[in-house]
């Protein structure tokens, strides 16, 4: 239910008062009685949850048809603000109706809003720790995810590509995803804020080879290194990743599975990195020191 909590914006408790009270919500049942939502009843209480917010009571909702919830959803998310803010919601019902140009939308009226950094780090990574529950419960198909990761991953190289060069003498930063790992957005969106901020970046990107590492590090002399771990690590894995990585004298950047991280990765140089902003936090006070 936490995680249903999460996706929807809506309490356990509303969730089963609701259920009580109004036909529109039945959760199903596993053979050990457990509740649960399908795919299409999660989608509903997405939608459920956006016109709750926007003034609609929920027994008013519980009277409309699908072609009712489906318009009123639809003219609340065409006229998002500051006060009216549900891009987050916006954005994952998009990406299960595979709707690029509405996926766009949103994301575009976001940038004049905010900016390009603010709207990755404030809706975009929030966004993708949502489909990372989805993925996680098995609500979301490989179609899906790859569909939205691929409109995210060009518009964060797409701004890469506008920042201006860094100056000769900037630090630089490495940032690349071990052999293990392809999920390469968060290290993407790592790249942008380091050059943003005016560093060097290296970006190589996924499944990099560690002697391939060892090599890029000699020839270059990073000041810093970045890496994501997403997936779990296997003990064996964790010993050779530590083993490499204590042999390299260079301050390694870590995020991801940041629990998996603290408690198993043994490493004389490692910073643990959250998220974004204390990613940014900390190239500001590296470059000052």
């Amino acid at each position: 239910m936490a995680q249903v909590e999460l996706l929807t914006g809506i309490s356990a408790h509303k969730l089963r008062m609701w259920e009580r009270r109004y036909t529109f919500l039945k959760p199903m049942r596993s053979p050990t009685n457990i509740r649960f939502y399908s795919d299409q009843q999660l989608k509903k209480l997405i939608n459920v949850g956006i016109l709750n917010r926007n003034g609609f009571r929920i027994s008013k909702i519980d009277k409309m048809s699908t072609l009712e919830v489906f318009e009123n959803v639809t003219e609340i998310l065409s006229n998002i603000s500051e006060e009216n803010s549900d891009e987050i919601n916006a954005l994952v019902l998009y990406m299960f109706e595979l709707n690029e140009v509405a996926f766009n939308k949103v994301f575009q009226r976001s940038i004049m809003r905010k900016g390009f950094l603010s709207t990755i780090t404030e809706i975009i990574y929030p966004f993708l720790n949502q489909i990372g529950i989805l993925w996680s419960n098995n609500k979301l198909m490989i179609a899906q995810e790859h569909f939205i990761s691929n409109l995210v991953r060009q518009k964060i190289i797409s701004a890469i590509e506008t920042l201006p060069s860094p100056q000769e003498n900037a630090p630089s930063i490495v940032f690349f995803l071990e052999k293990n790992e392809d999920h390469e957005l968060g290290l993407l969106l790592g790249s942008f804020i380091a050059k943003d901020l005016g560093w060097k970046v290296f970006y190589l990107g996924q499944r990099v080879p560690y002697e391939n590492i060892k090599t890029v590090v000699e020839m270059v002399e990073p000041a810093l290194l970045m890496t994501l771990i997403t997936s779990p690590l296997k003990d064996s894995q964790i010993k050779t990743f530590s083993n490499f990585f204590n042999t390299i004298d260079i301050p390694l950047l870590l995020s991801g599975n940041v629990q998996q991280l603290e408690e198993n990765v043994l490493l004389k140089n490692k910073i643990i990195i959250p998220n974004p902003d204390a990613l940014t936090q900390y190239l500001n006070d590296f470059r000052k020191n």
